[in-house]
């Protein structure tokens, strides 16, 4: 797999019938490793080795419904009092983000409505603050640590 944007993690590995799985350590089991989940891997860990995010807030691949349609958003981080922090769009390091990248994770938070959005290919990370008030969002440098 192609080397990302982000530290180096020590991931598990499983081949099984000539398909490679790694290990998510959210989910708790091996998943098939296709480049997008690369780069969720990549993000879970990023956000609670160098962010501080608690495993036990962080959720993966639920179901959401957006405009009567079935949507998958990729990780969400809640607040303790169960309010959502931080939703992450992933999208494989092949995909470039672009404005429907942005409109795809801002219609989730239509729903979600988190206080921030991150999006990233694994090479190029973009984050958010929204600003409700306005109806719009705030670009950041970074995304806050879990503590501040």
């Amino acid at each position: 797999m192609q080397k990302l944007n982000f530290p180096t993690y020590p991931f598990r590995f499983k081949n099984s019938e000539n398909k490679v799985s790694i290990f998510d350590c959210i989910r708790k089991k091996f998943v098939i490793l296709q480049p997008e989940e690369w780069v969720r891997q990549h993000c879970v860990l990023f956000l609670i080795n160098e962010k501080g995010y608690p495993k036990s807030l962080i959720n993966i691949e639920k179901e959401l419904i957006v405009n009567d349609l079935k949507k998958r958003y990729d990780i969400v981080v809640f607040n303790p009092n169960g309010s959502i922090h931080l939703i992450v769009e992933c999208k494989a390091p092949s995909v470039i983000i672009n404005q429907s990248t942005f409109d795809q994770i801002a219609q989730y938070n239509r729903v979600l409505m988190a206080d921030y959005l991150m999006v990233t290919n694994g090479l190029n990370h973009y984050y958010c603050k929204m600003n409700f008030e306005k109806e719009c969002y705030d670009f950041l440098r970074e995304i806050p640590n879990y503590n501040s």
